[in-house]
């Protein structure tokens, strides 16, 4: 036979390991190792799905990455150390977490997943000689860089590392070189922050002609979020996505029911402490959809999958539930449940009792305090509830499914007034008008939501839904601190709840802080990168970068808002302003004509757009920013009056 052929491949090569590893766990180790884990999830791990690389195994105190392009493999590693640079400000130096990276470009062997050869070698030389919270990298790296990212490396000359035949050619940048970077300028090294300074200007004229391209034929969900090749790094520790179970009844009209066990499971499991749990939103879109549970998990970067099915007759209910390993197709625990309907909260406290308990989480460590909701006083106007809150999710704004829905939360109300989902429902619906500047009557919606999110609060105090209805009251009513406030009660209540995101997103834009709206609204694009308020995060950040000043950015955002929802007017006119102020003027007024003729549109004038986005106070954060957005739409052919 003859002799097997051994596959090599080019590739660009990260290796970074932890300095003083050793005294760091010999002072705490319980703690060093959380603190790590914290790290690869909040900043090494974002940092990657921007520039596509795919961690090949991660060593204790090290990670080795492969990237297909240097240029990405040391933007990446700036991100990175400038991101770990802000974090330990003030930390004491005995207790800092600091990496060493070196970058090397070669020939590597490949093995499996693995990577082998002097182009991991020459990389793994090159961390050891870096100095903590620098960047090392080859002279190869640095011609294939140096004309491409505006980094000052220093030339170290020609340096004799161990087990490599030839010296090697070493650039650097130490660490307060990394941390110069930019001045105060937001990275993306951190979750959902800002592009930096180089991509800023290199990203539009890339986006301007892709779209271009991509239009033309016909590919319009190109804004559409996709996973990449490799699928996100694995999330340690229990990273889980719950599949929509399965409506085994035979009637399509309940398939609600076995959406709502989803729902109930998703949360619960959120609340485990340590838990990653992607929101139902992205887990949803597999939706009688025949996948492999190992093509979820690296789509999504899980460990389990949770799939399961639920079956109603009468006031019995029948679900199964089944966790898989997705890194093996493993089947690890499986159970089914019977039960009445009235005793439907139970059941799910007990399957996400027992699932807890089969992946070996310490019954101790448990805090997955059960959803504080009163059991149901009337059975049919919870059904009728469950049925208007699965239909609003499950429909876009502008679609009539939506107001059906609504009719249904006004019967369940009608039949039992403490439902506490309709009562949530019905006051977002009422609220959201306002918000979007669709309200007929402003004044009276506001009143209408007040009262019955207040109603809401006062049977249930610790609902997530019910803390995001009253956050989207004191936004539209010009309070953004204490809408602030709502929205982190709603994510601690609920952490896989990306309407929460949102909330602190326009509660950070109307404080005046564009770059916290940035970092919330990626950081949600993050974990739920299929959600149905997609378009909404792109929405934020269209505002953010407005308000930063940078109308290419915030462009490029709206067109992907009206990429996913091409009516949604406020991006439309947000569109047409920024146009216009990016001196596009036969664009921005196309813009704005597609904007007033929409029928529902109520923010026709100057004057009118003025009123609507004016804060509560003289001294508002918005002056300035409001009487630039007001110019271009003055310019794109607003009417003064």
């Amino acid at each position: 036979m003859g002799e097997q052929r051994v596959e090599r491949r080019l590739s660009a090569v990260l290796v970074a390991d932890v300095a003083g590893y050793s005294r760091l766990m010999g002072s705490n180790e319980v703690g060093t190792l959380r603190a790590l884990k914290t790290l690869r999830r909040e900043i090494v791990d974002p940092a990657l799905s921007t520039h596509g690389g795919r961690v090949v195994k991660l060593t204790g105190d090290g990670i080795l990455i492969e990237f297909t392009s240097a240029v990405d493999a040391v933007a990446y590693a700036v991100e990175v150390q400038r991101a770990m640079a802000r974090r330990n400000a003030g930390t004491p130096p005995d207790r800092r977490i600091d990496y060493r990276v070196g970058v090397n470009i070669g020939d590597v062997i490949v093995d499996g997943d693995d990577i082998y050869g002097d182009g991991v070698n020459v990389a793994a030389r090159l961390q050891a000689l870096a100095e903590p919270g620098g960047v090392w990298i080859s002279g190869t790296v640095h011609e294939h860089v140096r004309d491409k990212l505006p980094f000052a490396f220093a030339d170290k000359g020609e340096q004799t590392v161990k087990n490599i035949a030839r010296p090697v050619r070493v650039h650097a940048l130490d660490a307060d070189a990394v941390a110069a970077i930019g001045g105060t300028e937001p990275s993306l090294a951190t979750p959902g922050s800002a592009r930096p300074r180089y991509l800023r200007r290199v990203w539009p004229a890339l986006a301007g002609t892709a779209a271009t391209l991509l239009l033309a034929a016909g590919l319009w969900t190109v804004f559409r979020p996709a996973p990449p090749p490799q699928g996100p790094a694995l999330v340690p520790g229990l990273s889980i996505v719950v599949l929509p179970f399965a409506n085994l009844s035979g009637d399509p009209a309940q398939d609600y029911f076995a959406d709502v066990i989803t729902d109930e499971l998703t949360t619960h499991l959120s609340r485990i402490r340590g838990s990653f749990v992607i929101a139902r939103s992205t887990a949803f879109t597999y939706k009688g959809k025949a996948v492999g549970v190992k093509e979820v998990g690296r789509e999504l970067g899980v460990r389990y999958v949770l799939e399961g099915s639920a079956q109603q007759s009468g006031d019995h209910v029948r679900v199964n539930a089944q966790l898989i390993s997705a890194e093996t197709g493993a089947h690890l625990w499986a159970d089914q449940f019977d039960t009445g309907r009235a005793d439907l909260l139970t059941m799910e406290d007990e399957i996400v009792t027992r699932l807890a308990r089969s992946l070996e989480i310490e019954t101790n460590a448990i805090e997955a305090s059960r959803v504080a909701r009163a059991r149901p006083g009337n059975l049919d106007a919870e059904d009728l509830a469950m049925r208007c809150q699965a239909g609003f999710a499950s429909s876009t704004p502008e679609s009539t499914e939506r107001e059906a829905a609504y009719t249904l939360c006004e019967r369940a109300l009608q039949l039992d007034g403490r439902n506490v989902v309709a009562l949530n429902t019905l006051g977002w619906r009422y609220i959201q008008g306002v918000g979007t500047g669709l309200s007929a009557d402003p004044k009276a919606d506001i009143q209408r939501g007040a009262d019955l999110v207040a109603r809401a609060l006062a049977l249930e105090p610790d609902s997530y839904w019910a803390h995001h209805v009253k956050a989207q009251l004191l936004l539209v009513q010009k309070r953004p601190d204490e809408a602030l406030v709502e929205a982190k009660r709603s994510r601690a209540l609920n952490p896989s709840f990306i309407d929460a995101y949102a909330d602190e997103c326009f509660a950070y834009w109307g404080l005046g802080q564009p770059e916290k709206t940035i970092e919330v609204a990626d950081t949600a694009l993050r974990l739920s990168p299929r959600d149905r308020l997609l378009f909404i995060f792109y929405w934020a950040k269209a505002l953010a970068y407005s308000m930063l000043n940078e109308s290419t950015e915030a462009i490029d955002m709206d067109r992907r808002v009206l990429a996913i929802a091409p009516q949604f007017s406020p991006a439309l006119r947000d569109l047409a302003a920024h146009l216009a102020l990016d001196g596009q003027l036969q664009e921005a007024r196309a813009a704005l004509q597609r904007y007033l003729s929409l029928q529902q549109v109520r923010v026709r004038t100057i004057a009118q757009a003025e009123a609507f986005l004016s804060g509560s106070s003289a001294d508002n954060p918005h002056r300035a920013w409001l009487q630039r957005y007001l110019e271009g739409l003055r310019k794109a052919g607003l009417p003064e009056q």
